[in-house]
């Protein structure tokens, strides 16, 4: 596992133009599952508070981000910042990509004043789904954000995968939250932009952008009470009967195995263009496992209930 600490300090001859700011550091701690995207969100963060004038130090793990494994990174910034690492009950900010996650690193917040911003979006783990019958319960964390919105300061949970895959790209729901965090933290508007589009691909400047405006507008919204917040669909189907088809996006994919490996009917190979291939479709159980574990969003599986007649 991978252990890397960034340490910018932007003081030195720039010393007299750094902002005032509070002897306390600014905690955001971004948080969620390999190739959905933390390392980039916090890059984009930690360089423009180190344009801004701050001292940053930016701590990330990511060892296991490969494939589908926990990936989380901390940044602090201020006047003078002396360790990489944001202690229990001191994050200013959590931002997480993945709900579970977003859970399980919760008590990292500040209890009164912490901002939870959160995708709804459920990346579930195998060993979760031990029932292999269609419409089978999996073991998932049950919380809602209704719930969690009873333990922090602020909280804002929104299927920003889905809001995301609505401007033009599923892949940019990082991008989405980096926008949402923007409005918690007191930077030019101009500047957040001018570091997002050095960050990304050039080709994704566009879509990235009106993504990142997107996740604005809805934290906007969302603090007016002006729209009704939308979740991520249920992760099942709740009927037994229901016909499955798995669509895979061969561009998308990376021949990363992750699927063939982990489904559980082995139904799923690498062909000869090294993309991944259903074999049978008859074997499938629409149980979603390839669709939650795949890095690049590039198999998607669309379950229809039968009519009673069909069935």
């Amino acid at each position: 596992m991978l252990n890397k600490v960034t340490n910018t300090d932007a003081a030195g001859d720039n010393a007299e133009a750094a902002p005032a700011v509070s002897s306390e550091p600014k905690n955001v701690l971004i948080v969620g599952v390999g190739g959905q995207g933390v390392i980039m969100v916090s890059k984009v963060l930690a360089q423009l508070c180190q344009e801004q004038g701050y001292q940053v130090k930016q701590s990330e793990v990511h060892g296991m981000a490969k494939r589908g494994g926990v990936v989380f990174s901390h940044v602090r910034f201020g006047e003078t910042v002396w360790s990489p690492t944001i202690a229990k009950g001191k994050a200013d900010v959590l931002i997480a990509l993945e709900w579970a996650e977003g859970l399980r690193w919760l008590n990292f917040l500040k209890p009164d004043t912490g901002v939870f911003i959160a995708d709804t979006r459920r990346i579930v783990p195998p060993f979760a789904c031990k029932q292999r019958a269609k419409g089978a319960e999996i073991g998932y964390a049950e919380s809602t954000p209704d719930e969690v919105r009873d333990r922090v300061g602020e909280a804002y949970a929104t299927d920003a995968t889905g809001m995301a895959a609505q401007a033009g790209e599923a892949r940019a729901a990082n991008t989405f939250l980096l926008g949402a965090l923007s409005m918690a933290l007191d930077f030019p508007l101009d500047d957040w932009l001018e570091v997002l589009k050095a960050t990304v691909p050039p080709k994704t400047v566009d879509i990235n952008v009106r993504v990142f405006e997107q996740g604005r507008s809805w934290i906007e919204k969302a603090k007016s009470g002006e729209h009704e917040e939308s979740y991520a669909p249920l992760m099942r189907d709740k009927t037994p009967y229901f016909e499955s088809r798995l669509e895979i996006i061969p561009e998308w994919c990376k021949s990363c195995d992750i699927c063939v490996k982990m489904c559980p009917e082995q139904c799923l190979v690498l062909n000869a263009d090294q993309v991944a291939e259903l074999t049978d479709p008859a074997l499938c159980t629409g149980c979603r496992i390839c669709e939650w574990l795949c890095p690049d969003l590039a198999i998607h599986v669309h379950n229809t209930e039968l009519t009673e007649t069909a069935q």
